[in-house]
């Protein structure tokens, strides 16, 4: 079992920045993939941006150049950095863990962000 913890949501002015920390625990497998997945009510939650333990990125289009994904493999733990935040990045943000030898995934609580004009 994986637990993940998001923290550092909040309310932000447009134009304004975020850091978004998600730490794991539990039976962690060395090979994974964590992310980043934002839903809004009556949508599909949908992906932010994630990274390989071995470093490889992706981003959504709709966040490049704005965010910047990272991780600290010692201590579990991905961020998220949010710059030049908008109003249409206002959602709950997911951290998500997927294991290496068995994809077996696993979600955070999420951490609402809001972004006011």
């Amino acid at each position: 079992q994986v637990r993940l913890v998001e923290s550092g949501g909040g309310l932000v002015q447009a134009g304004g920045s975020l850091r978004l920390s998600c730490v794991a625990s539990g039976s962690i497998f060395s090979i994974n993939t964590m992310g980043w997945y934002r839903q809004a009510p009556g949508k599909q939650r949908e992906l932010v941006a994630t990274i390989t333990s071995a470093g490889t990125i992706n981003y959504a289009d709709s966040v490049k150049g704005r965010f910047t994904i990272s991780r600290d493999n010692a201590k579990n733990t991905i961020y998220l950095q949010m710059n030049s935040l908008k109003p249409e990045d206002t959602d709950v943000y997911y951290c998500k863990y997927v294991r290496g030898w068995d994809s077996t995934a696993y979600w955070g609580q999420g951490t609402q962000v809001t972004v006011s004009l």
